[in-house]
């Protein structure tokens, strides 16, 4: 579903953390926030998820939610958040538990969404046996067992070593090629938004403003070919030079509590 931000802005009292945020997001397209920190980029994806209210403008979706959505916005957080005493099957079930569905659909939903994530065969283990990069699979199978319209990751891949998050990118590529739901992804890795999005938002320090939105005229799919890595470090430096002088700012700032 298109998804807009018009006119945003948040404050936490006197704190202003966005500024007038305006954005479309299409229909099955893929947006990634990037910023320095305390940039307000979880602040954003918290109003988009109706976390939040925010103290000035609105979000809304356009036309109807895909028929067999049961949520419009779902979110995957870094923290895995798997209750240990269930299975992967019993903890990606447990987004349906408040939903009166037939057994039989509630059945196929899990079985579909396991398979998605490639986690069919390890539907009796428990998190305690699973790596950190299967962990956050189920995480990802439990929020796309509802088939939400929004899907919300708030660095998804932060908590992960480098080898395991190349897996997760190839992985969420492949996940979307075949779920079209509309994502917005935040990050402070610039090598995932180069690689997943097909456009980048680069916020200001706060308040959080928009000082550029970027895209990269390479199809999302073929990104990971050898031919293209030269223009990806491009653009990967291209959005560091926007937000380095800030970052390192936001860095040495002390902060407010």
């Amino acid at each position: 579903m298109p998804l807009h931000v018009e006119g945003v802005s948040h404050r936490y009292g006197t704190l202003e953390t966005l500024d007038s945020i305006q954005l479309d997001i299409a229909d099955g397209e893929t947006i990634a926030l990037i910023g320095p920190s305390g940039c307000g980029k979880s602040t954003l994806l918290g109003i988009l998820g109706g976390l939040l209210q925010p103290s000035a403008g609105r979000v809304t979706l356009s036309g109807p939610a895909p028929r067999d959505s049961l949520n419009p916005f779902t979110y995957i957080f870094q923290d895995f958040a798997l209750l240990p005493w269930r299975s992967v099957e019993a903890n990606v079930s447990l987004a349906l538990e408040h939903r009166a569905l037939p057994a039989v659909e509630r059945r196929e939903r899990v079985a579909a969404s396991l398979a998605l994530t490639g986690l069919s065969e390890f539907a009796s283990a428990y998190p305690k046996q699973l790596s950190g990069g299967m962990r956050q699979r189920v995480g990802i199978a439990r929020a796309l067992v509802v088939r939400p319209a929004v899907l919300l990751l708030d660095e998804p891949l932060s908590a992960l070593d480098a080898q395991t998050r190349e897996l997760l990118m190839e992985d969420l590529l492949k996940i979307w090629a075949r779920e079209k739901s509309t994502r917005v992804y935040v990050t402070h890795n610039l090598e995932e938004a180069a690689r997943l999005a097909d456009r980048v938002v680069v916020l200001s320090r706060r308040p959080g403003h928009i000082r550029e939105i970027l895209r990269i005229d390479v199809p999302v799919a073929d990104r990971s070919r050898p031919e293209h890595a030269v223009l990806l470090a491009e653009f990967q430096r291209q959005l560091w030079a926007l937000i380095r002088d800030e970052a390192a700012t936001a860095d040495r700032e002390l902060q407010r509590v």
